[in-house]
């Protein structure tokens, strides 16, 4: 299952996605974690010394390496050139198993924490007034994209601050996102943001309270976002310690239980590779009318193969 973490900026999504992605390695269930966020923290949220470099290349670094690895024999994609973030894989594609021996797996993830990790990579100098974020995250679609995950094998990505996550078509990758809201006004209004632009698309949100000091604070989230509020995690001492490069004990056990709600949630999600096929498609095609067929100057409809179904039998029926 492919699980999002979003909110506002400051609302604590990196925190809890290194949470989740700890909670679910260490109970030694598969998992990648995957910085998809402009500022590249969740590697030393999962514990790397902040002294220490992540040592695995960002995946953004070796996009034109990753698209001929996916593209492998695909005859509707001729080169590099003509693959795009959004293009879809077909016959003759490679489809990627989690942490499988291939390509990509093999160059960019590193152990953090006991976690898988891959980044998206951070802005450099060259990118700086002539390149968007949503450039890099290109190579993080193609990966989703061509990713066959299995039952009980989870990607968890911490995503883009705010509804920014909209200015791609990466948010429809994902089985289950969850939205981390403060006890703010400013919190609330990311989330209604997000609800109404999800809801156009029928992708599953819940809500995740944060920073949750008092009844108080409950009781406004309750308020102002109702039945979507999954499980709520209370101010944390652990936490701030992490923060602060201190140990001190373990997380709270109202925190624990809440990481517990969070996986029976993605759980109890039915995998739907049918919609994921049709939400892929759709933004491909969009994409190519928008933008991408001027930029490759070829018809990059003619890359959907109609007869490619997404899902563990294409594993078998079109390698």
């Amino acid at each position: 299952m492919r699980v999002a973490f979003v909110g506002k900026g400051g609302s604590g999504k990196t925190t809890l996605s290194a949470l989740f992605s700890r909670h679910l390695a260490h109970s030694g269930a598969p998992v990648v974690a995957i910085d998809g966020d402009i500022n590249q923290h969740l590697a030393y949220a999962l514990g790397l010394d902040e002294h220490e470099v992540f040592a695995a290349p960002p995946l953004s670094a070796r996009t034109g390496e990753i698209k001929d690895y996916l593209r492998g024999s695909n005859p509707r994609i001729p080169s590099r050139e003509a693959m795009v973030k959004t293009t879809p894989p077909g016959r003759g594609s490679r489809l990627l198993r989690l942490l499988g021996d291939d390509e990509v797996h093999g160059h960019h993830v590193q152990q953090v924490g006991g976690v898988p990790l891959m980044v998206t990579g951070a802005f450099d100098e060259n990118d700086l007034g002539v390149a968007c974020y949503h450039s890099k995250l290109g190579a993080v679609e193609l990966y989703l994209n061509h990713l066959v995950d299995g039952p009980g094998e989870y990607v968890v990505v911490d995503m883009t601050a705010g509804a920014d996550a909209f200015a791609s078509g990466l948010f429809t990758r994902f089985d289950m996102t969850f939205l981390v809201v403060e006890p703010t006004r400013k919190s609330v209004s990311v989330y209604r943001q997000y609800r109404d632009h999800a809801a156009e698309f029928g992708i599953p949100v819940a809500v995740v309270g944060n920073k949750v000091t008092g009844e108080d604070d409950l009781l406004f989230l309750k308020e102002h976002v109702g039945d979507d509020l999954l499980a709520h995690c209370e101010q944390s001492s652990y936490i701030r310690a992490q923060e602060q490069g201190r140990t001190h004990g373990d997380l709270e056990p109202h925190n624990t239980r809440t990481l517990d709600r969070l996986r029976a949630a993605v759980d109890a999600r039915t995998k739907d590779w049918a919609a994921f096929q049709k939400h892929a498609v759709e933004f491909h095609l969009r994409n190519a009318a928008a933008w991408a067929d001027e930029a490759t100057g070829q018809d990059l409809a003619a890359q959907v193969d109609p007869d490619f179904q997404h899902g563990p039998a294409a594993l078998t029926a079109f390698a």
